[in-house]
């Protein structure tokens, strides 16, 4: 992601441009392969959370304003069935990762979140825990549950 407002896909044996995506209003700050690498995500500064189809040649399938302000940051569950954003506006939101449904908003006000940008997140494998961080100067760890 780029500070031209695009996404720049490059070949591994030559570094020879592949593909630039050029659909954001503005910086891009963060891109994501699924864990299958059927899809890429991407967000940034423009609080849209864009999703592309890999083997589509990079087709965009979903353009959702997702956050208030920027969107700093993306990642995937382990399993793949989930992804998390997390925003300038103190909030992370769980995400369906086939329906690109939201699942859940953990802020402040509802959950004890972050009281100022969240920068950062983890998906670990242990115990499928969700660690971020934040401008607060705090980490938090959050056990994100599904009903079965």
């Amino acid at each position: 992601g780029t500070s031209d407002h695009s996404i720049v896909i490059y070949n591994l044996e030559d570094y020879s441009v592949k593909y630039r995506l050029k659909d954001h209003d503005n910086s891009v700050f963060s891109v994501c392969y699924s864990p299958d690498n059927e899809l890429l995500l991407s967000a940034g500064r423009d609080a849209h959370l864009k999703i592309w189809d890999v083997n589509a040649g990079y087709l965009l399938l979903e353009d959702i304003v997702a956050h208030m302000f920027a969107i700093n940051n993306i990642t995937f569950s382990p399993d793949g069935k989930h992804f998390v954003t997390c925003s300038m506006d103190k909030s992370i939101k769980v995400w369906d990762a086939q329906a690109f449904k939201l699942l859940k908003v953990i802020d402040k006000a509802r959950h004890a979140g972050h009281g100022t940008s969240v920068n950062k997140l983890l998906w670990t494998g242990h115990d499928d825990l969700l660690i971020s961080a934040s401008d607060d100067r705090s980490i938090s760890i959050w056990d994100i549950a599904f009903n079965s």
